[in-house]
């Protein structure tokens, strides 16, 4: 008898727990749904708050290009973007939509991406009567450095770096499939090979033309073909940082004065596909450390 009530309280307690546990699976089953439905919207609307913000304070047309890698899905897959087609229908639309007299203010986040979505967009912007500027708070390269070719004022973080515009055919630098090839001779390399210089001089001379065109609006002919070539021809990697200072020495409009807001902004594109951070600090807005140091010099320092 008393085995029997021991054995009985032993199934209560093991279905009980049972209970718990389903009843705590899908708890956090619905969490993670709530998490996935609700979130993205959440952070849309802080996006949108500080670009309404940005707008008001600057009587402009914002336009956030931002790519970034975001963990998507409800297993956190991370996928990494670039300037697409679909970039460039939307920032199309958007500078449609703008008033001609209006100026519009580009920030620019980007690896690069589709050169004809980026010569699309850059083309629509060089168009433009009114004032167009680009920020870059961290980097814009390959087609990202195209777009901001475009503008009428480039304003940079003090760390920010732009890109050459030389184009890649297939997974290789066109100026470098052209200089093999010549270093080679047509005779010691493939019909394919052959082929593929073709294609990537092509390329280059395209890009190039381009890019002129681009820079004549702010440049005389003969300095916009130059720095054209400069950046297109393959001279450095297709990764190379240009650096606030090559930059101006080339002889674009750039400038450091980047808003705080734009910072703001990039805060609320994080970094996603990783469960622990790699880089670990504590905020401080620009000015806080000063208000926060007494105005006494004679007071004794702190002690350790």
């Amino acid at each position: 008898m008393y085995g029997g009530v021991e054995q009985g309280r032993w199934v209560g307690f093991w279905y009980g727990l049972t209970s718990a546990v389903k009843i705590l699976f899908w708890l956090v089953l619905l969490g993670v749904i709530v998490q996935q439905v609700y979130g993205p919207s959440r952070l849309a609307a802080k996006r949108a708050q500080v670009l309404k913000q940005f707008e008001q304070e600057r009587k402009s047309r914002v336009i956030a290009l931002i790519h970034r890698q975001e963990v998507v899905s409800f297993f956190g897959v991370p996928v990494s973007s670039s300037i697409s087609i679909e970039d460039s229908e939307a920032v199309l639309r958007a500078i449609r939509l703008t008033p001609e007299d209006q100026p519009i203010d580009v920030i620019l986040h980007t690896p690069g991406g589709h050169v004809l979505a980026a010569e699309q967009i850059a083309k629509a912007l060089v168009e433009r009567k009114a004032k167009v500027t680009v920020f870059v708070p961290h980097y814009a390269m390959s087609g990202g450095t195209l777009i901001a070719l475009a503008a009428d004022e480039i304003v940079m973080d003090n760390n920010a770096v732009l890109g050459p515009v030389d184009p890649v055919v297939g997974d290789m630098p066109a100026g470098s499939i052209v200089r093999m090839v010549q270093a080679k001779g047509v005779a010691g390399v493939s019909d394919q090979m052959l082929v593929l210089a073709d294609v990537a001089q092509m390329a280059r001379l395209q890009v190039a033309v381009f890019t002129a065109e681009i820079l004549r609006k702010h440049h005389p002919p003969k300095k916009a073909v130059e720095i054209a070539r400069v950046l297109s021809e393959g001279r450095w990697t297709h990764d190379f940082p240009i650096i606030v200072v090559t930059a101006q020495q080339l002889g674009l409009s750039v400038n450091t004065k980047m808003p705080l807001l734009v910072y703001d902004l990039m805060d609320l594109y994080p970094q996603g596909g990783k469960n622990r951070p790699s880089v670990l600090f504590v905020p401080v807005k620009p000015g806080a450390a000063e208000r926060a140091t007494p105005a006494d010099s004679s007071s004794p320092a702190p002690t350790p």
